[in-house]
């Protein structure tokens, strides 16, 4: 998805496309809405089939292709000066309805030159503007067009929803590293509730991208590496926003399954770069994610990615949007653009003339609803009339948005109550969640000789380092939360009446960390050198030193236009972090280092040498607390690394579930990640034991048992997260050395012991064979368990 702020000069004039939605309709206007005549579609007690069946055979073309069409950089159309909705406006500019607006939280479209990527945006609605606006929109729509139609209404919704004062969870990468989907669906249970009291009913998320290059600056957006993770973490987040059966509970809002797909492994980890992957590698790695989605759950949006795939789109592929999606996997929703991705077939992949061909490669691939603006599709009734595109093609599509909107109860009740809207959002509970959440994300690298967790007794001077320990960044894809909570605001609580904090920035990294600015410029030389200097005098006279590294979200994001990037070409930390650590840590102090990041960086000088380690990626508005409760020992980290760290960026590709034939070695080079996929630490020590089978023979249509034990041998309680791996022994096809297939993250107190079970079935020892068919082959599999991907015990299992 493209940025909520980005530059009104992305999009091309309306002059150029001759939109022709805004064409008078064609017929009569309804007659009045009485009992004795209510249209069949208007009734709720008949099918979702039946009133679909109903409102498209009473439907001009033209009101169908408005279903198609959203708007966002265009709102100054429906819209007064000031961002009220203008109801009159809308009836002018689409007369026949209009499908979805994107973004209603956002004022884009309110006046020039508050669109320039956001450096001087005028802010975005509150919760009760939001609920007002849409309230306004939706009556509109369902009052003055001559059906009657309710609009989606999207938001962003990636870690929290993205809009004023709603509550900022960790990113992705961050809640990906709890391992936990019962967290996930909590979170996301927030989010929904939050953004449905503001009127929206749809979100675009959660991103289910399995991402295989760290350079790639959407990484962040991702839950990590492995196809089985993203999946679960993926099921977890849809559980939260959508439940799992339909009609859409009041609470709740549809997902958009982002971004099908290869995006994650991107031609050089450069955003929208060709994905080089044959079918095999998309059926076994990324794939399963969606197709996990679809076939368990009633999802009904799926957006297609940016990248071609060897040589097609992704939005002009209709073999991966109707064979695959539909056909194989029997998706019944909406295929949604994303943003200007029908335009750039033409601007990017430089495949059409222009955006009306496009537009109709698009529709017949498969794609169904454009965003966030008509191009593309204004011209559908056209090519029509052309006979360019048929009315069946159509009327597939409409059919597609009519039912979401059926089965999402918009009908009946597309309204928000506005007395709610501020009530519901980023409550008590939201916020004691968010630092649940950030705390269950922390990732503990290293402890030397048990410096952590603090204690508080033992110290009379904290120095706290790092301009990121007070400008906290959260991720790309937020909004402003009502406050986020600093390390340092949080240090300076937890040492008053005990000991002194003083605060040293140490090192700027960029001046400003707007996600959405274009131009990113970095800290002079002269500046950092004065703010190491002072940071290394102030930590000289503290008894301990907690430092702030890593990167904030003008280094790694989104790069959505060429002068808008955000991927790197290089894992370093950005700017003399490295020098700053190695004087402070030359001072012989115990040092604590904190990341806060959106990529894994390659610290290889903090992994040797800093006393203790913490990945925090993007904690979220609660990062200071959440972090306050780990260093000082209320909280026992068992976050795991849902990604591998590499040494460098010449060991790229690194992931965990390499081919046998990948990485036999460098010259004076080591292959192995300086982190494992994951790993982490606790304050607690743990012993876990052998798988033991159910059988230790099974038939291929079998299921088998399996259990490991856990025994927390240290002395405080904590978590560890019991990970089960596969391995193919012997295959027509070449396997991976190693495979997820279940996780549990368990909790155990000093001495307690746990028995984990899991049940493997034969679709988790399954592999698309010759023939490009799913198969369980008789032989053997290492079946094994351990508290990373690299320290494992294991055991075989036989199928005959």
């Amino acid at each position: 998805m493209r940025n909520f702020r980005r530059i009104a000069a992305l999009a091309i004039a309306a002059t150029a496309l001759t939109p022709v939605l805004a064409a008078p309709a064609q017929a009569q206007a309804a007659k009045a809405d009485t009992k004795a005549d209510r249209p069949l579609y208007k009734d709720a007690s008949q099918t979702v089939e039946a009133r679909v069946d109903d409102l498209l055979a009473r439907m001009t073309l033209e009101e169908k292709v408005a279903q198609l069409v959203a708007i966002w950089l265009k709102k100054d159309a429906i819209q007064t000066p000031s961002g009220e909705f203008d109801p009159a406006k809308a009836s002018v500019s689409f007369p026949n309805g209009l499908g979805m607006i994107s973004r209603p939280s956002d004022r884009k479209g309110v006046a020039a030159g508050t669109t320039n990527a956001g450096a001087d945006a005028t802010a975005n609605r509150n919760a009760v503007d939001t609920a007002t606006y849409i309230n306004a929109a939706q009556k509109w729509s369902m009052e003055k067009t001559r059906l009657g139609i309710p609009m989606i209404m999207h938001e962003e919704a990636l870690h929290g929803l993205v809009a004023p004062g709603a509550t900022s969870f960790p990113q992705s990468i961050g809640l990906a590293s709890t391992w936990n989907p019962g967290l996930l669906e909590k979170v996301f249970s927030v989010a929904a509730a939050e953004a449905r009291a503001r009127g929206a009913n749809l979100v675009l998320a959660p991103v289910v991208d399995v991402a295989r290059d760290p350079r790639w600056g959407r990484i962040e957006e991702t839950y990590g590496e492995d196809p089985y993770l993203v999946s679960e973490m993926g099921l977890a987040a849809i559980r939260g926003f959508q439940g799992t059966t339909l009609p859409l509970a009041k609470d709740k809002v549809f997902v958009t399954l982002k971004h099908m797909t290869g995006h994650g492994q991107p031609e050089s980890g450069t955003n929208i770069g060709p994905a080089s992957l044959g079918e095999r590698t998309l059926r076994e790695d990324f794939f399963p994610p969606f197709e996990k989605a679809v076939t368990q759950l009633p999802v009904r949006a799926v957006m297609a990615s940016y990248n071609e795939i060897d040589g097609i789109p992704s939005h002009a592929n209709k073999w991966l949007l109707n064979d695959v999606l539909r056909g194989e996997w029997g998706f019944k929703g909406a295929v949604v653009s994303d943003y200007f991705a029908i335009r750039e077939l033409v601007t990017r992949h430089h495949m059409y003339k222009d955006v009306k061909d496009a537009g109709a490669r698009a529709l017949d691939a498969g794609v169904d609803v454009e965003t966030p603006d008509g191009e593309g599709f204004n011209f559908l009734i056209q090519l029509v009339r052309e006979g360019k595109v048929s009315t069946g093609q159509i009327d597939n599509a409409v059919r597609r948005v009519l039912e979401m909107k059926f089965e999402g109860g918009l009908f009946e009740n597309p309204y928000a109550d506005v007395k709610l809207a501020e009530k519901r959002t980023n409550t008590p509970e939201a916020i004691a969640l968010a630092r649940q959440a950030a705390r269950e994300s922390v990732v503990l690298l290293k402890n030397s000789n048990g410096l952590l967790p603090l204690d508080a007794t033992g110290i009379k001077r904290m120095a706290v380092i790092g301009t990121h320990a007070r400008d906290t960044p959260i991720g790309g894809y937020s909004d402003i939360p009502n406050h986020v909570v600093s390390l340092l605001e949080a240090m300076q609580a937890e040492g008053k009446g005990k000991f002194a904090v003083d605060y040293s920035e140490g090192v700027r990294l960029t001046e400003g960390r707007v996600w959405a600015q274009d131009k990113v410029t970095l800290t002079d030389a002269a500046t950092n050198d004065k703010l190491r200097a002072d940071a290394v005098a102030a930590a000289k006279n503290a008894d301990v030193v907690v430092m702030v590294l890593g990167g904030n979200e003008a280094l790694s994001r989104e790069a959505w236009a060429d002068d808008h990037l955000g991927d790197s070409d290089n894992l370093e930390l950005p700017g003399p972090q490295n020098e700053l650590a190695k004087e402070i840590i030359a001072l012989g102090k115990p040092v604590v280092v904190i990341l806060l990041n959106g990529r894994p960086y390659a610290v290889n000088y903090l992994a040797e040498k800093a006393p203790a380690l913490i990945e925090g990626w993007y904690l979220g508005e609660q990062t200071g607390n959440a972090l306050a409760d780990v260093l000082f020992g209320r909280f026992n980290p068992g976050g795991k690394l849902p990604v591998s760290i590499a040494r460098n960026v010449g060991q790229l590709p690194n992931y965990y579930n390499k081919k046998p034939s990948a990485r036999r070695g460098y010259l004076f080079g080591d292959t192995s990640p300086l982190y494992p996929f994951g790993y982490g630490l606790s304050y607690s020590t743990f012993e876990m034991g052998k798988p033991v089978l159910g059988s230790g023979t099974i038939g291929i249509a079998d299921n088998v048992k399996v259990s490991v034990d856990v025994t927390n041998t240290g002395k405080r309680a904590g978590d560890e997260v019991v990970q089960l791996y596969v391995r193919d022994d012997e295959a027509s096809v070449t396997r991976p050395t190693i495979e997820l297939k279940r996780f549990q993250r368990v909790t155990l107190q000093p001495g307690e012991k746990k028995t984990v079970s899991f049940e493997l079935t034969p679709a988790d020892l399954s592999l698309w064979n010759v023939q490009m068919k799913r198969v369980v082959e008789p032989g053997t599999f290492t079946i094994s368990a351990g508290p990373n991907s690299v320290d494992l015990k294991s055991t075989t299992l036989t199928v005959r």
